[in-house]
Formats: C-alpha cells, sequence, structure tokens
C-alpha cells in the first residue's frame, strides 16, 4: 500500500491575494485554479523544484488556498496553529531563497540561524502564517 500526504487547506481572506503572494514572493507553482461555484474555486499551488513533472504531481504535498466562507473560519485566517510554525518549506539553496523573499517583502522574524540539521529561518506569510525556511545540512537529506 502507498499513502502520502497529498494537500494541506490553508484558510486564506482571497484567493488572488494569496496566489500573488505565494507565487510571486516564494515562487510557488499555480498548480489549478478551477471555478466551483459563484464564489469557491479550487486553487492549489507547490512549491517548484527540479523533480517536478509539470503534472503537479512531484509526490510532494500541495497547498490548497481555500477561500474563508464565514465568521469562524475569518477569524481563524493567519492563526490557524495558535502561533506555532504551521509549515516547512525545504530548499536546496536557503541564500538564494532568503534573498528572493527579502526583495518581494516577506516578513521574518528572526534573523537565520545555523542548527544541527542545517540552516532555518522563520517567516510569515501574507496572512501572518509562521513557515520555517530550511536546507538541510549533507547529512541530514534523504
Amino acid at each position: 500500500m502507498t499513502r502520502r500526504l497529498a494537500s494541506v487547506a490553508l484558510v486564506v481572506r482571497d484567493y488572488d491575494e494569496a496566489i500573488d503572494f505565494f507565487t510571486r514572493a516564494l515562487r510557488f507553482r499555480l498548480i489549478e485554479d478551477k471555478r466551483m461555484s459563484e464564489e469557491k474555486r479550487w486553487v492549489v499551488v507547490s512549491p517548484s523544484g527540479d523533480s517536478d513533472n509539470g503534472s503537479g504531481d512531484d509526490s510532494g504535498a500541495t497547498l490548497l488556498l481555500a477561500r474563508a466562507a464565514n465568521d469562524e473560519q475569518r477569524a481563524h485566517v493567519g492563526n490557524q496553529t495558535g502561533g506555532r510554525v504551521f509549515f516547512f518549506l525545504h530548499t536546496d539553496d536557503f541564500w538564494d531563497d532568503y534573498a528572493h523573499m527579502q526583495a518581494h517583502g516577506v516578513r521574518f522574524t528572526e534573523e537565520p540561524r545555523q542548527e544541527a540539521y542545517g540552516t532555518v529561518v522563520v517567516f510569515l506569510d501574507i496572512y501572518g502564517n509562521k513557515w520555517d525556511l530550511i536546507e538541510k545540512t549533507d547529512e541530514n537529506k534523504g
């Protein structure tokens, strides 16, 4: 039996502002943007990478951008995990991604630091959710 985590839903305020942030500031690919109804769209983005085959199925999880549909959901935009780091974005070129993100206004909560597992920095997405940007050390890759 083969199983994998395919998608994670992220509650957002607005589809288009979320697409813009993830594709421009984080260099994600827009995999799908399909209108489901007058108010609902199926919007999927994914980090780009060398293993991408163009189909959107590179064995990595995708991010489903789900627009908040009611007051309860809107109250959780930007704080889906109670202030903890929510996502862990791995890269093979930390400093290039870090510089690109800085140039596109991404907010960092700290300076980059070296840990036993690699180079890491915490940043905030457009809504304030915390992410780790990580480049693993050679002995921790795999």
